[in-house]
């Protein structure tokens, strides 16, 4: 059973930058990644990684303002987000998945484990 536990959430002003991490217990897992939900809207992903190689995805919202990074040595996988906007308020969850998948892989529907989740905040 593979067990995500996040942290690093909190409250910020626009303009300023958070690190979410995610501590993982790998096991037989390919893929991990971040996706967020605020109220009213539909959980979408963030930016997802390939546990093998690397690879990285990212929404278009949040190029070149956020990074995805694992360390392998700690299983842990790391959100680093900068240039924060308010628009970013949302719980932000740690998603795994193991096996094939069709499609993106920024489609939550492609995980099978999920995180409870770390609530970001972004002020005006």
């Amino acid at each position: 059973q593979v067990q995500l536990v996040e942290s690093g959430g909190g409250s910020v002003q626009a303009g300023g930058s958070l690190r979410l991490s995610c501590a993982a217990s790998r096991y037989n897992i390919n893929r991990m990644g971040w996706f967020r939900q605020a109220p009213g809207k539909e959980r979408g992903g963030v930016a997802t990684l390939k546990t093998g190689d690397g690879s990285t995805y990212y929404a278009n919202s949040v190029k070149g303002r956020f990074t995805i990074s694992q360390d392998n040595a700690k299983d842990v996988l790391y959100l680093q987000m900068n240039s924060l906007k308010p628009e970013d308020t949302a719980m932000y969850c740690c998603a795994a998945g193991s096996g094939l998948y069709v499609g993106s892989s920024l489609n939550p529907a492609v995980y099978d484990y999920w995180g409870q989740g770390t609530q970001v905040t972004v002020s005006s």
